[in-house]
């Protein structure tokens, strides 16, 4: 039987790096998904007075990260929509084209035990299915906590046992302003975009929003 039905992993992606990608295959083999769609945030709900890179820098770095696996794809759902990025509107707005079929929400362990406090969570597992993956220093996700949340309702879910691949976003942006090499930690061409557009220096605030 072939892979079907679509994996949705959302996030800032400043920068998309090694631990997003890797994630991303786990979840589609898990879930025998066709294809994962990296859904960059224009704006997140609980990030609103964080500063981040533009939208245009951070899709062209995950268009760059993906273009060598032909199950993943980029999508602009957020990127086009105005105001917060609610990943609620996010899945209904992906349900509405048949050719995406069955929805799954890739998620960290830790972005998991915050489902709760998410925008209209009970429609949000109406939608999609749930692919959790560990985050060390993360309680385990598990069945236990849907049932709890959820009862009856509980959706389906898959859980991960890995990768357990520690990068942090926010340290390689740091280690980016300090002049640091993020070789081995993004893709070269991510690496490279990095530099060629200054992205993380200390001084630059022509293009960041």
């Amino acid at each position: 039987m072939s892979p079907s039905g679509t994996g949705v992993f959302g996030g800032t992606f400043d920068p998309i790096h090694l631990a997003h990608l890797a994630l991303a295959e786990a979840a589609r083999e898990a879930g025998d998904l066709a294809r994962v769609l990296f859904v960059p945030a224009a704006v997140q709900p609980f990030k609103q007075d964080i500063t981040i890179s533009s939208a245009a820098d951070r899709l062209a770095m995950v268009e760059l990260a993906i273009a060598g696996n032909p199950a993943f794809a980029a999508s602009r759902v957020e990127l086009d929509r105005a105001g917060p990025s609610y990943t609620a509107d996010t899945l209904e707005a992906l349900a509405a084209d048949p050719a995406t079929g069955e929805l799954s929400l890739i998620l960290s362990a830790e972005t998991f035990l915050q489902l709760p406090r998410w925008r209209d969570p009970d429609r949000i597992v109406a939608l999609a299915r749930l692919i959790v993956a560990p985050r060390d220093g993360y309680p385990e996700a598990g069945p236990a906590f849907l049932a709890e949340r959820f009862g009856a309702a509980a959706p389906r879910a898959i859980f991960l046992d890995g990768p357990r691949l520690r990068i942090s976003a926010s340290e390689l942006r740091t280690r980016a302003t300090a002049g640091h090499s993020l070789r081995y930690l993004v893709p070269d061409a991510v690496a490279a975009y990095i530099g060629d557009h200054d992205l993380y220096r200390p001084d630059r605030r022509d293009d960041r929003s």
